[in-house]
């Protein structure tokens, strides 16, 4: 009994040390990593959104597009790093994160695509960005910039889809499919318990000093393709400039992080059928990446995305992952300087 006794005050003692570790290295977080943007209130809640580029900060209408940037499904404004700069040399552009991810607070809306694409019209307005907009979407973003451009046609002047899936990976969803997406949403879940205890920052540390055995042990309790897993997005982080790491890290501290992935994940099936319910605009012009070595479906998928629309394009970065804005951003810049001329001619 008394054995008990001491392990259960043990247990609260080390609870509450790293809820105190948590909160200590948040508040130095909030300080050392301030938003590079501002954050615009969108009814209850605030996202982070970064302006540059021409006419930046200019609330009028403008004759060239704005580029919006949409991130990849638990991706924040960050991961565009390699490349805003340099679209910015030519047009203005925006970078924002959406709820509960980078700088942006939570919402306790579901994170589908359409939420998303509301959310992400609610900022421009709230922020006084009129656009015309050419939407560039990697991946899950790929979705957000869909249903954007079908539910609001007059203000897209171009699309740019990076490596985004085509509607078939996630319905109907097979059984295989559906017990991995489970299982990051548990996961997500369990990460965001183990954030706000201060585990999620304690090995972050652990890593990013070079012992690696505490990580590896607890992200192995997950299962084992959850190594893996990290594994690889650990590798897409590293090819951010050097100077973003320390941002990203602090983010997946936060509890909010995992919260809003969770969310993302469980609703996909259904962020899915919301781009297949939603047309695109029909002469707009397209530009579909699709990252290195696709399968025979994949590619065929991909190319019925170009086409919906009588100005879509579809091209294989053929040296290029699925985070192709790090692998080949000079041949995103192009294209999206393509797309923005296409928007030009046209007189949109």
């Amino acid at each position: 009994m008394v054995l008990a006794s001491v392990a259960v005050g043990l247990i609260a003692i080390l609870i509450f040390s790293g809820v105190i570790y948590q909160a200590v290295g948040t508040a130095r977080d909030n300080q050392r990593f301030p938003p590079p943007g501002r954050l615009v209130d969108v009814g209850g809640f605030r996202l982070h959104l970064q302006d540059s580029g021409g006419n930046s900060g200019n609330s009028g209408k403008t004759s060239a597009p704005v580029v919006v940037f949409e991130a990849g499904i638990a991706a924040s404004s960050l991961s565009w790093s390699r490349v805003a700069p340099e679209v910015a040399k030519f047009s203005r552009v925006i970078r924002y994160d959406r709820s509960g991810l980078g700088w942006s607070e939570r919402s306790s809306a579901p994170r589908s695509a359409a939420q998303c694409a509301q959310e992400l019209r609610s900022v421009l307005e709230k922020a006084g960005i009129p656009g015309p907009f050419v939407l560039v979407g990697h991946s899950f973003g790929g979705y957000v910039a869909r249903i954007f451009a079908g539910r609001f046609p007059e203000q897209l002047d171009g699309l740019v889809l990076l490596d985004s899936p085509s509607t078939s990976e996630w319905i109907p969803l097979d059984p295989d499919a559906k017990r991995k997406l489970q299982g990051g949403v548990l996961f997500s879940r369990i990460g965001a318990v183990l954030a706000g205890l201060g585990v999620v920052r304690f090995c972050l540390a652990r890593l990013t000093s070079g012992s690696t055995g505490l990580p590896v042990m607890v992200t192995r309790s997950f299962g084992p393709s959850a190594l893996t897993v990290v594994g690889r997005l650990v590798g897409e982080v590293q090819k951010l400039p050097a100077s973003v790491w320390p941002q990203v890290q602090a983010h997946w501290c936060q509890p909010k992080s995992f919260r809003s992935m969770a969310s993302h994940l469980a609703h996909l099936p259904q962020s899915a059928a919301q781009v297949e319910a939603m047309a695109l605009p029909e002469n707009i012009p397209v530009i579909v990446l699709t990252a290195s070595k696709p399968d025979a479906a994949r590619r065929a998928a991909q190319e019925a995305v170009a086409r919906l629309s009588a100005r879509g394009k579809h091209s294989v970065a053929t040296t290029s992952g699925h985070w192709m804005q790090l692998d080949e951003p000079d041949l995103v810049i192009e294209a999206i300087r393509a797309v923005c001329a296409a928007a030009k001619v046209s007189g949109k």
